[in-house]
């Protein structure tokens, strides 16, 4: 949901405990076709005039493409979620690293952390990218898994692992009128400029 660019000359790196949440009760969506995974450019976006047919229903939500997606990129940082509304639709957030973010010797480099569905980073001295450069290169992802094959593999996601995934940047919608809608820049920061995914597949390399 949120993203928070944390610029600190001292301090210790925390870590956080990832605990594992049981898989959500997701049906099987329809298969819509994605671009290729980004590579060091970034994530790959295409523009996506879905009509009423193409949406999908998951845990009582209406989930609207709004672009096709696909990335490759290392997970910097893994949580699970088990309160919130938001859990029961997207249980996991990964911060993702892409260019010389996805480089461990330059990532390693950060403190990195996720609280509270936030994504924080911070570095001691002169940092190892300019900051403008972290902020594109490295996301918070919500992810919303299409069915319960994708919700296992997105629970096995580790720090440090390369990831492959397609699917759709949503919008949610509830019959209450609560909704949830996805960044579609790689320019903002801030609360509201998490990519909110609805991944049909994944990879882990």
């Amino acid at each position: 949901m949120k993203r928070v660019l944390v610029f600190a000359f001292a301090g210790v790196a925390a870590w956080l405990y990832f605990s594992q949440p049981a898989a959500p009760d997701v049906r099987p969506a329809p298969r819509l076709v994605t671009p290729q995974p980004g590579s060091e450019n970034g994530p790959r976006r295409q523009l996506y005039a879905p009509g009423a047919a193409a949406r999908v229903q998951t845990n009582g939500y209406e989930l609207r493409p709004l672009k096709a997606f696909a990335l490759k990129a290392r997970a910097l940082s893994v949580t699970h979620s088990r309160t919130g509304r938001e859990a029961d639709l997207s249980p996991t957030d990964i911060a993702f690293g892409w260019g010389r973010m996805a480089d461990p010797t330059v990532s390693g480099q950060l403190s990195i952390s996720q609280s509270s569905r936030w994504y924080y980073w911070r570095y001691s001295g002169t940092p190892p990218l300019p900051p403008p450069e972290i902020a594109r290169s490295s996301a918070n992802m919500h992810l919303i898994p299409a069915d319960a094959e994708v919700a296992r593999r997105l629970r096995a996601v580790d720090e440090g692992q390369l990831v492959a995934l397609r699917g759709y940047l949503v919008e949610a919608r509830a019959q209450d009128g609560w909704s949830w809608r996805s960044s579609l820049s790689r320019e903002d920061t801030g609360d509201g400029s998490c990519e909110l995914v609805f991944v049909q597949s994944i990879e882990i390399h």
